[in-house]
């Protein structure tokens, strides 16, 4: 059964091999996402073709043909920025804030945790690039969206005053749903004292870099992220406050299509430059050599 529907609608398309050779692989014409095709390949959004799952990811979450970035884990994002084995995490020794006792946040936080096997939204730490020593903060979409609550201000916070206490730059990478509702007024109290810490690195006029990657919103972007000097970012990221339907609605008018994207905000002079991921370490680390 399985065998004649797989015959009957199956196309042949043409991989390259590593040795630069051309194969013949057959695939279901009626792939898309969620099908029991979906363990060797993907239906990338960008190009709109199939793209064989391996070629991605040896890509760094790339699409080799269309070039449409994909979610990096924050970790293999620590890896790829930093010189192997110099990154040291920060230690923290924070409790999670339950200001609202909102229902099942606790449980929720512990669920994350467990499946993440990461102790908030974000990883902080000291490492190199190319031996320029730099403090790194990651935040990590695996966790609750990478939303920011209390305890990731304040490892934001803590990574910016070491950064100026000990005269290094410091990166940010980005990745956030915004401030976390579950705490309330607290969540969004986090905006006002991390741009504020920022404040210490300009006085002593060190450089602050922040990397805004798929997607950064709301609270985030309304602070931290967008007080870079320079603010890079990856291609085709959604980078805005407010959902386009809220803001339409709010200000009665259509808006431009692509309006949030890295592009549209390139163009437009919000952000200095987009850089592929591949090509990011060794921005990153042109930039620091100026400093």
């Amino acid at each position: 059964m399985i065998k004649k529907f797989l015959s009957s609608n199956e196309s042949s398309i043409k991989k390259i091999t590593k040795d630069n050779k051309y194969v013949t692989v057959t695939l279901n014409n009626k792939f898309k996402e969620n099908s029991v095709d979906d363990r060797f390949w993907i239906y990338c959004k960008g190009c709109k073709d199939h793209v064989f799952k391996k070629d991605i990811e040896e890509n760094l979450n790339v699409c080799p043909k269309c070039n449409t970035h994909y979610k990096l884990k924050a970790r293999d994002r620590v890896d790829l920025l930093i010189d192997k084995d110099s990154f040291k995490e920060f230690e923290f020794d924070l409790s999670i804030q339950d200001p609202l006792k909102f229902p099942d946040y606790i449980e929720k936080i512990n669920s994350y945790k467990e499946k993440t096997n990461e102790e908030e939204g974000i990883i902080c730490g000291l490492g190199t690039i190319n031996n320029i020593r730099t403090v790194l903060c990651v935040m990590n979409p695996d966790f609750m969206m990478g939303s920011m609550g209390s305890i990731v201000g304040d490892k934001i916070t803590y990574s910016i005053e070491y950064a100026a206490d000990n005269n290094l730059p410091i990166i940010i990478c980005t990745a956030s749903g915004g401030a976390r509702m579950q705490e309330g007024m607290i969540s969004l109290m986090q905006m006002a004292k991390t741009s504020q810490a920022l404040s210490k690195l300009e006085d002593k006029n060190l450089p602050y870099i922040t990397i805004l990657t798929d997607p950064t919103t709301g609270g985030v972007t309304a602070s931290f992220a967008m007080l870079g000097d320079i603010i890079l970012s990856e291609p085709n990221t959604l980078i805005g406050f407010a959902g386009p339907r809220v803001i339409e609605q709010t200000i009665n008018q259509k808006l431009p299509k692509g309006f949030q994207t890295a592009e549209f905000l390139l163009e437009h002079g919000f952000i200095d430059i987009i850089v592929n991921r591949k090509n990011m370490k060794e921005m990153i680390f042109n930039i620091l050599s100026l400093h």
